[in-house]
């Protein structure tokens, strides 16, 4: 595989995945961001152009310095031949198997050739899957006529709400500040690790919150690297009052005016978060929500 770096082979390259949309998600969501700024420093790998099989992102090898950290390494992956993973994966020019990492995707034929080859190479594997949804209408991002993005201020942070300013509930976009608050909620951080993806998902993405009467966030919503919107938190004092919805209406009408993609996962045992992301407008896809955690057994 090599990387793929003109612009208009990744806007071609771009235009082809959102035929293969849902599955095609994860790898669509994160060339948007590289087409945009690419604030994670990140690059594409397909295995030929401009008959593609296997496409892979990835962090560049410089931000990969830290062997422990999952939210950073992490490689998301699309393929219309899953007979050629297991070749592709085993590669260490291409997959590093001596840190932890995170493989995710919207496949899950991608899961017999991670285990085959995570086996071959003394590496645990720690396998998520959960609901995937969508808007019934992909978004599509904005193009000048040479193909090159508009970037239009995409990610200028801005309030939101404007006319609602003297309530007690204020929507906003939060900024790097709040990372700690998050991270202490978030499932899957309350780490140091953790907290550093925050901050630079922050600064870098959408996130909306809604400020209580005491001036801090009561519920929020933020967008990662690949364009997924994540780390949904409503304090459980403001817990059935609307605030989620507020906090995701504004999240999306925001991401729907700046034509950037999006879509969301749930997790199998949350019925009640599944029901209202339905009542939203987004439908389930079934394809599903795929996650590998990778560890080598040094660090196990």
């Amino acid at each position: 595989m090599f990387v793929l770096h003109e612009p208009q082979k990744l806007q071609i390259l771009y235009e082809s995945l959102e035929k293969n949309i849902p599955e095609s998600l994860k790898v669509y969501g994160t060339i948007f961001n590289i087409r945009n700024k690419n604030p994670f420093k990140l690059e594409v790998l397909v295995d030929a152009w401009p008959d593609y099989q296997v496409v892979i992102t990835r962090p560049q090898k410089e931000e990969m310095k830290d062997d422990l950290d999952h939210y950073t390494n992490t490689y998301h992956i699309f393929t219309k031949a899953p007979e050629k993973l297991e070749e592709v994966l085993a590669c260490p020019q291409i997959i590093n198997w001596e840190q932890t990492f995170q493989i995710q995707g919207c496949q899950e034929i991608l899961d017999q050739a991670v285990r085959k080859v995570a086996a071959s190479k003394f590496v645990q594997v720690d396998y998520l899957k959960t609901h995937l949804f969508m808007l019934e209408t992909p978004v599509k991002c904005n193009t000048s006529r040479d193909g090159e993005m508009e970037l239009m201020e995409v990610f200028k942070m801005q309030n939101v709400d404007e006319d609602n300013k003297k309530k007690d509930f204020r929507s906003i976009f939060l900024d790097a500040s709040y990372a700690g608050l998050l991270n202490e909620q978030w499932e899957y951080g309350r780490n140091e690790r953790s907290l550093k993806y925050i901050e630079r998902c922050l600064q870098n993405f959408p996130a909306v919150g809604i400020l209580g009467p005491d001036g801090q966030p009561i519920s929020w919503l933020v967008m990662e690297h690949s364009c997924e919107l994540r780390m949904a938190y409503t304090v459980p004092k403001y817990r059935r009052q609307g605030k989620m919805w507020q906090t995701g209406e504004h999240l999306i009408k925001y991401l729907s005016e700046k034509k950037i993609p999006f879509y969301v996962h749930v997790a199998d045992y949350k019925e009640k978060v599944q029901q209202s992301v339905k009542n939203f407008g987004f439908k389930v896809c079934p394809c599903g929500w795929h996650q590998w955690k990778c560890t080598p057994k040094k660090y196990c």
